[in-house]
């Protein structure tokens, strides 16, 4: 009841619709399960504005470029002539004057547009386009308005139901999009690592007898980090594997690279090239606008050229961009193309060679004129692009959810419009602006190791000591001075001394390692010891799934039946998977505030390496918390908590003052769903139970445990009811039936001086409507911490629809997290959209 989060929303005006709906026809145990699972969950798109917004703030991300001449070696942006490091169109066609003047005649020719659906007839400059690509390819060739359009006509026809899809976690998203389409017809999607081709095989070997045709979708040249598909090991598991077909997106290997810039990826497919399909682009390096299909299967191909959906249904290119991209054929079947591509070819070089000399972090080493610098954490990243724009350098910057939010880097690319000397010079601004960087963004070249997974030479670097802050680290609240720890969370859920003393006890030594937990308690002082910060962490396994959809959940564990620690992972998380709060104490206007989190997160990160964790979380903070900026700086991505439920009005006298202060559609709720079911039950008050009660309250955790899979955590152990059962801050609300004293349900609560906490339920889910079981409980929790003389009551999460109409406040709670890498998030969301596993 007390874990949080799913990675996606619901409509939550739908939501209550539905909820309203379902008590009106009473309860029954179907309605349970779907009260104690409702919550308010994040959406995608929240995160990633977020991350947008901290990139607008700092003024890298949606610029507009002035309307100034464009010569494709400066490019304005608000009055400032800066030095373009940042185009796709590495040979700079779209300037060249033939290709220009052509467009302009097209468009005298035939007018802006051409609005009919290719089908049915095409504009006349079409044929000569196609037959001038047919030259270029020696095969038919089939042009699109663009890439994304292609993907979608294409796919459709070559995958048929049969068949099963392998996608490249980094493959394109619009090969992404237009794959995970064909769900809806029952195909199977799946998500593979990275350019792993032992992963590739052994998929292979287990679909082979359940898959017609089995297509592998990559990236010729992977637009962020400028790396190739690895061809020859895709060619030798072709020639091994008769249903391998191979699908590639290589619009950035266009033009600067193959015969008659045919890309990267087609000349070297040739012997595979029937059960190939390569989509290039007439846009980005070829000058003009469209994207081209080129099908090794002649019959698909026809099948593609006839209907296509977006062939069909979409409008054709306008006349402009049929013109210029005649123009840019034609270039590209002369002798120029060859010492364009030449050209380019010593920028490249050139660039390469002085990123080694310097020992600037360049993530991938290739020929392709896309290099990805790493900066790891967004703040580097900010403040290394805010700089070089500065100085009058324009780089994009990569950031989430194009790369994983603490692999941030800096996109550069090279183009014949870049001279020589330019480019010297952006590596000589490079290697003396990287290093002060890194040190005012309390960065260093074994945080970037340890971010991308390989060793990056060190380049010298200023002094980035933490100067007169002392740290203290330990692995057991009994080392912790009470009063201090008290001072700061005494009153916070089950955050106080005693509280983590409990929770201790109970994981510190389990034997399962869902059970064992690992403790970290952080104190850092300045050079007069005063305290500015305390935090306490926990190291435990989590489900993967913990973000996902309860259908997601139950797939998934279907195969933990089996394996039962399937997509499980260990990750080191502020608080623990038992409480929720903030045991997160920080001297905000202490000069050296900023000094003390960038020392937490440093020990942080050096432990999470050692200990190969996955995930790094800050949980339970507000929204709008101070320390928002920070956190997106350092590549946490805020993610939307289930909101916490918190009665803070317990002063009424009597039950008519509490129902006065209800509002009137609660008193309603109360006088119609609580009320009469009142003189059925009686609430008993025990701070021990005995053994058989003890399992039978277990058993009803259980149940609902298993009915709430919308958080999807590991079932605590046995033992954590034993120590409540003897320890003085526990105590349990039992609920039994007047007639027969039947044992309904069970609230296990934890007394934290003026906070009374529920932090778990049990119920017999076979009565529960009957006797209104949740509800009986949620109202006794009130009445007990009344006569406790407590001041509020911490409800935690799930069921808050409930907990609203009985007077609680549902306060919004964020988290931060950081994770290994984007796979296993994308992962699970491609799980949440098949229609089976």
């Amino acid at each position: 009841m007390r874990d949080f989060l799913k990675r996606r929303t619901r409509d939550s005006a739908k939501g209550c619709l539905q909820l309203i709906s379902l008590v009106v026809l009473n309860l029954n145990i179907h309605v349970i399960r779907k009260l104690m699972a409702q919550l308010r969950h994040n959406h995608f798109l929240d995160t990633v504005d977020a991350v947008f917004n901290h990139a607008r703030a700092q003024h890298i991300l949606h610029l507009h470029a002035d309307p100034a001449g464009f010569d494709g070696r400066f490019i304005q942006i608000e009055g400032q002539r800066l030095k373009h490091f940042g185009t796709t169109s590495y040979l700079g066609l779209g300037l060249d004057e033939r290709i220009k003047k052509a467009a302009i005649s097209a468009i005298e020719a035939y007018g802006t547009q051409f609005p009919l659906s290719k089908t049915y007839i095409a504009h006349p400059l079409y044929q000569e386009l196609e037959t001038l690509l047919e030259a270029m390819y020696g095969r038919p060739v089939i042009v699109t308005k663009n890439a994304t359009l292609a993907h979608m006509a294409a796919l459709p026809v070559l995958v048929g139901d049969a068949d099963t899809v392998i996608l490249d976690h980094q493959v394109h998203w619009s090969v992404q999009d237009a794959a995970n389409r064909l769900k809806l017809r029952g195909v199977k999607v799946l998500l593979i690592r990275h350019n792993r081709m032992d992963l590739l095989e052994a998929r292979l070997q287990e679909l082979g007898s359940t898959s017609h045709k089995i297509w592998y979708m990559a990236d010729g040249v992977y637009s962020m980090h400028g790396d190739y598909a690895p061809l020859e090991a895709l060619k030798r598991l072709a020639h091994k594997y008769k249903q391998l077909q191979l699908y590639f997106d290589d619009v950035h290997g266009m033009s600067w690279a193959g015969k008659h810039g045919t890309g990267v990826i087609y000349d070297h497919l040739q012997e595979l090239l029937p059960r190939s399909v390569v989509i290039g682009t007439l846009s980005k390096t070829f000058g003009a606008n469209g994207a081209l299909i080129i099908c090794g299967d002649l019959d698909a191909h026809h099948k593609i050229k006839t209907f296509g959906g977006p062939l069909t249904f979409s409008a054709q290119l306008d006349p402009a961009s049929v013109g210029a991209a005649i123009a840019a054929a034609r270039l590209h079947l002369t002798s120029e193309l060859n010492d364009w591509q030449q050209d380019l070819q010593k920028r490249v070089v050139c660039f390469n060679a002085l990123l080694k000399k310097y020992k600037l972090p360049l993530v991938a080493v290739t020929d392709a004129p896309v290099f990805f610098l790493a900066t790891g954490v967004p703040e580097t990243g900010y403040q290394l692009t805010r700089r070089l724009l500065d100085r009058g350098y324009f780089v994009n910057m990569g950031l989430f959810p194009a790369v994983p939010s603490k692999n941030t880097g800096l996109r550069i690319t090279v183009s014949l419009k870049n001279t020589l000397e330019d480019i010297q010079g952006l590596a000589r601004c490079l290697q003396e602006e990287y290093p002060r960087v890194l040190q005012a963004t309390g960065n260093d070249f074994d945080q970037l190791s340890a971010a991308f997974k390989q060793h990056f030479e060190v380049m010298p670097m200023p002094d980035t000591s933490l100067a007169n802050l002392s740290l203290i680290v330990e692995e057991t609240i009994e080392a912790v001075d009470q009063s201090l720890w008290d001072t700061h969370f005494k009153g916070f859920g089950i955050l106080d001394w005693e509280g983590w003393r409990f929770v201790e006890q109970v994981f510190a030594q389990a034997a399962l390692p869902e059970h064992h937990w690992k403790f970290k308690y952080l104190q850092i002082k300045d050079a007069q010891g005063e305290l500015l910060l305390l935090a306490a962490f926990t190291q435990s396994l989590w489900k993967e799934d913990v973000l996902a959809p309860a259908k997601i959940s139950e797939a998934i564990e279907k195969k933990r039946i089996k394996d039962s620690y399937y997509l499980c992972s260990a990750v080191l998380s502020l608080g623990s998977l038992f409480s929720d709060g903030l045991p997160l104490y920080l001297q905000h206007d202490h000069p050296q505030a900023t000094q003390a989190l960038n020392m937490m997160l440093k020990t942080l990160e050096d432990y999470s390496t050692t200990q190969n964790l996955s995930q790094l979380v800050f949980r339970d903070l507000d929204l709008g918390h101070a320390l928002d900026t920070w956190f997106n700086q350092k590549g946490f991505i805020p993610v939307a908590m289930p909101e916490t439920a918190l009665v803070t009005s317990l002063d009424w006298k009597n039950q008519e003052a509490y129902l006065n202060d209800l509002s009137t559609r609660s008193r309603k709720h109360f006088k119609r769903d609580i009320l009469p079911f009142r003189n059925l039950v009686h609430c008993k008050v025990q701070a021990q139970l005995s053994d058989v009660q003890l399992q039978l309250a277990y058993g009803m955790y259980q149940q609902v445990k298993a009915r709430n899979l919308a958080l999807n955590t590991f079932t605590y152990p046995y033992r954590l009811f034993e120590a409540m059962n003897t320890s003085d801050q526990w105590e349990f609300l039992v609920l039994y039936a007047r007639e027969g004293e039947q044992f309904l349900g069970v609230l296990f609560c934890y007394r934290n001086g003026t906070t009374y906490v529920p932090s778990l339920i049990g119920m017999e889910y076979a009565h529960a409507a009957t006797y209104k079981t949740y509800r009986q409980l949620l109202y006794e929790s009130l009445l007990r911490a009344r006569r406790l003389h407590c001041t509020q009551v911490d409800w935690g999460i799930s069921a808050n629809f409930e907990k609203r109409k009985l007077g609680a406040q549902l306060l919004p709670k964020q988290a931060y997290m950081r994770r290994d890498g984007n796979f296993m998030m994308d992962y699970i969301e491609a799980q949440h959209q098949l229609k089976t596993e």
